[in-house]
């Protein structure tokens, strides 16, 4: 088991490596020089918040394509569970199953007690640092202006 950390701006971004719906495994460190990175943690696959949340991330990829920069929604759900929720909402950003919150916890936001990951996103870099962390769900306005201004 991965301890928590605390995660700060500015700090180089724990990389991890995890299975994906739809397709394959990523890392963080894939992206490195290539695109800015945006880690989506939400609760839980197919309820009202985390819905609405990646609705809005699927209603603006081509704006965040056009930012250079990848969204990927991130909670212990297992790939299954993902294709269900994904199918049905037609996403189109990778969700990255961090069964057992390893991942969560090197962020620092899992919730022992839930056996799930709080709401909370980072933004990456192309260096692999993280530029901001944001409780909840901000407008995607407000991310897509940051992330334009990042070198």
């Amino acid at each position: 088991m991965t301890t928590q950390t605390e995660i700060k701006v500015d700090q180089d971004a724990p990389d991890f490596k995890l299975q994906a719906y739809p397709n394959g495994e990523y890392s963080l460190s894939q992206f490195k020089g290539k695109k800015n990175v945006i880690l989506a943690f939400y609760p839980k696959d197919d309820t009202p918040g985390c819905t609405t949340e990646n609705c809005a991330f699927r209603d603006d990829s081509a704006l965040f394509e056009s930012a250079q920069t990848q969204v990927f929604g991130v909670s212990c759900d297992d790939v299954k569970s993902h294709e269900g929720f994904s199918k049905k909402f037609s996403f189109k950003h990778p969700l990255l199953a961090d069964v057992g919150g390893n991942v969560a916890r090197k962020y620092g936001v899992y919730q022992e007690a839930k056996g799930y990951s709080s709401r909370k996103l980072f933004l990456i870099d192309k260096s692999g640092k993280i530029r901001k962390i944001v409780d909840g769900m901000p407008a995607n306005s407000e991310l897509l202006d940051f992330v334009k201004n990042l070198k």
